[in-house]
């Protein structure tokens, strides 16, 4: 697979990635829901941290949530930038195609989420109680590289109460898929799992 082609594919999934973040920002306020389906809902929240809301200051406790979360924006940042040499010496030393469409689907999913942490909180205002606006005249809702990720995606396929002999979530009300993701979530998710699933062509 070519340079040019894996650009191609990360554009189309930063472009998919982005409008549909924009829109979800501009149109609906914190927490306001749309159900398409039974099993398929638009809800607005926003990824202060890691993943399913994970902070760095859930486990280094010693620094505060705001330089934990800049620590974090950084380490996305130089990480999008090894998966991207990754990319490019994968194509120049003729890596498989599943190798490269996997780093592709991963590089624009890392660089999809990281635009939202660097610069939505310069670019839109806050979300609470209200629809945000794009760049308002009043300023953004936090600083550079202080931006909170934007999800939406979520799959409540299944509701209900546990068996009681299921290991500590037994009795528990659970609902599966829990966690509300967006688009780069997937494309890094995909990637991922071409590259364990396939990982004989992967790297062959």
């Amino acid at each position: 697979m070519s340079l040019k082609k894996a650009t191609l594919l990360i554009i189309v999934i930063l472009l998919i990635d982005q409008i549909s973040k924009v829109y979800i920002k501009t149109n609906f306020s914190l927490t306001e829901r749309a159900i398409v389906f039974d099993w398929f809902q638009i809800v607005f929240v926003e990824n202060d941290g890691m993943a399913w809301g994970t902070k760095l200051s859930d486990f280094v406790t010693f620094i505060s949530d705001r330089t934990a979360k800049l620590c974090l924006t950084l380490f996305r940042i130089v990480a999008v930038v090894g998966i991207g040499y990754w990319l490019v010496t994968s194509v120049k030393k003729n890596a498989s195609k599943t190798l490269t469409i996997a780093v592709s689907l991963i590089f624009a999913g890392a660089l999809g989420n990281i635009i939202d942490s660097v610069f939505y909180g310069v670019l839109f205002d806050s979300s609470s109680n209200q629809v945000a606006t794009f760049l308002p005249q009043d300023g953004g809702y936090d600083s550079l590289f202080h931006g909170k990720v934007v999800d939406m995606l979520h799959f409540p396929i299944w509701k209900g109460v546990l068996p009681n002999w299921i290991p500590f979530y037994g009795g528990k009300y659970f609902t599966f898929f829990e966690p509300v993701f967006n688009i780069a979530d997937m494309a890094i998710s995909i990637g991922i799992g071409i590259l364990i699933f396939f990982n004989k062509k992967a790297f062959n």
